[in-house]
């Protein structure tokens, strides 16, 4: 291997664990070849600056990547077309990862359905959930299809759209090994005591509280190397004093790390930090787009950015005038009534994804890292002339 090569590797087999923490065989071949190859040293760079532990065997990588808020509902699981899974679908989801753990090696949608139904109607649980209309239906097949998406089930023959319609039924292979590796939790659900669902929550994620000053500082860079590799942006604001300290102090060797690792290339300003990829590649929302919800959003960042905070009736305003203007490049019905709303809560749900904006009951606030789209007066320089030197 060429001097270098190795290195490029390791740093290719990284970003693709960032971007997909969970890859089989069947997905992305050649992604897991170099994973395997290079598992030892990626098991330990994380295993050091962020505590997330690697598993890798011939046919599945797993990292288990464990967030550092819990309350962050800017990136939801999505439905084929594109929409955000809601309370129903994520309650079906752990339902039908519970039936398959208990299933054969193959299973049909109609059997998955009922024993998802009878799990549903458990006494401790009682949850309201039929399939009598398209719609439940259709919830069930949204999550069947995550689990097609994560591999964990490989349909053999039929179509979920024939199911939809109920004219037919479909076969899936459970692969076991895949549906292993999906809890990624630092302690089993069996093993948890708590009264609430938020305390469940954080027992599920808890870590071993550090007693020393040199494991607290470790876990005050992991902490922070966690959310830079996750989120979109780090402003100081959102630490606590510790975290703050210590990012301020040591940001240069935390971020020089990650962008030997990974490529990303940090961008420091006086609000925070944002670990930038230069390819475009690790991120699952991307800004700007084209087609009319990508125009939208960026129009909308726009106005946020000249204006600093705008109430949902000023937007909805913004957004109206927008379509009338733009009528003839955007799709039909942005001008019907009420088009606008749903046009403004696209915007807004990609905005508050990046970090951008956070959105409030009755109105928007703009954050400090939308200043990169505020539009500039033009500079207009006079031609024909010779610069000094």
């Amino acid at each position: 291997m060429i001097p270098g090569e190795a290195e490029a590797q390791r740093r290719r087999a990284l970003r693709a664990l960032l971007l997909r923490p969970l890859l089989t065989a069947e997905s992305h071949p050649e992604e897991l070849v170099l994973i395997r190859r290079h598992q030892s040293e990626l098991r330990d760079w994380l295993r050091s600056e962020t505590g997330w532990r690697l598993r890798v065997d011939s046919e599945v990588a797993r990292l288990f990547k464990v967030p550092e808020s819990l309350e962050d509902g800017t990136r939801p699981a999505r439905g084929r077309a594109k929409e955000p899974f809601g309370r129903r679908r994520y309650v079906l989801l752990c339902l039908a990862l519970t039936v398959l753990e208990r299933a054969d090696a193959q299973t049909t949608l109609g059997r998955l359905a009922e024993e998802v139904l009878s799990a549903a109607a458990e006494p401790d649980l009682a949850f309201d959930f039929s399939l009598d209309t398209r719609p439940e239906r259709a919830d069930l097949v949204a999550v069947v299809r995550v689990l097609l998406g994560w591999n964990v089930l490989r349909r053999v023959a039929g179509d979920e759209d024939a199911y939809l319609s109920a004219t037919g039924d479909v076969l899936y292979d459970v692969r076991r090994n895949v549906l292993a590796v999906l809890l990624s939790g630092t302690r089993g659900p069996s093993t948890i005591s708590a009264g609430s669902f938020t305390e469940r929550l954080t027992s599920l994620a808890d870590e071993p509280a550090p007693d020393t000053d040199e494991l607290r500082n470790r876990a005050l860079r992991q902490r922070l190397t966690r959310r830079l590799l996750d989120d979109p942006v780090v402003y100081y604001t959102d630490l606590d004093e510790a975290e703050r300290a210590y990012l301020v102090s040591q940001r240069h060797a935390i971020t020089r790390r990650i962008e030997e690792a990974t490529g990303l290339l940090a961008e420091v300003r006086s609000e925070g930090i944002a670990m930038v990829d230069p390819d475009d590649e690790l991120t699952d929302v991307r800004m700007p787009e084209q087609r009319t919800d990508g125009h939208v959003t960026l129009l909308v960042t726009e106005f946020l950015a000249e204006h600093g905070e705008a109430t949902r009736n000023a937007l909805l305003a913004f957004v109206r005038r927008a379509a009338a203007e733009h009528t003839a490049y955007w799709r039909r019905g942005v001008t019907d009534p009420g088009a606008e709303e749903e046009l403004l809560n696209v915007a807004l749900e990609k905005l508050a994804a990046l970090r951008l904006v956070v959105v409030l009951p009755d109105r928007v606030r703009a954050l400090p890292a939308i200043s990169r789209y505020a539009l500039a007066e033009p500079t207009v320089r006079e031609s024909g002339r010779t610069a000094e030197p």
